[in-house]
């Protein structure tokens, strides 16, 4: 799986001292970003062919102001025109699942406005990176 690391900013809690629901999205964000770039993808407007289809975040437990959080990243279903991330978000410190997402790509054509085939080149990085579901079970028992 891919990791990144971060730490909570300030911002990113609410009036309760927990990590905002909706901050959770864009440590996804991050995470798929990250992601793309280990998958010699990078993030050129111009040349850009994803759309987010769906995503998803199931809270676990808190998370708090200045906590270092590690979140991983791993395909778990190619398609013809679209795949599947998941992710999962654990304190750095203690390994504690916080939140468990996924995330639905689809490829894109923007000139035609169109779906499109996944391309060979990135059908094989991403199945370098398939996790299965077998893993992703026993990674959320932790």
């Amino acid at each position: 799986m891919h990791e990144i690391e971060l730490t909570v900013r300030f911002c990113e809690t609410d009036a309760l001292g927990h990590i905002n629901n909706t901050s959770y999205f864009i440590y996804l964000e991050e995470a798929r970003v990250r992601c793309f770039e280990t998958l010699g993808l990078e993030m050129n407007t111009n040349e850009w062919s994803f759309i987010l289809a769906s995503t998803k975040c199931d809270f676990m437990a808190q998370g708090y102001f200045n906590e270092r959080l590690v979140v991983r990243t791993g395909v778990s279903k190619i398609g013809t025109k679209s795949f599947t991330l998941e992710h999962e978000i654990y304190k750095a410190e203690t390994e504690e699942l916080v939140a468990r997402g996924n995330a639905v790509i689809v490829y894109f054509d923007f000139k035609t406005q169109q779906t499109a085939h996944i391309p060979e080149f990135l059908r094989d990085a991403l199945k370098e990176n398939l996790v299965l579901q077998t893993q992703e079970s026993e990674s959320g028992n932790k």
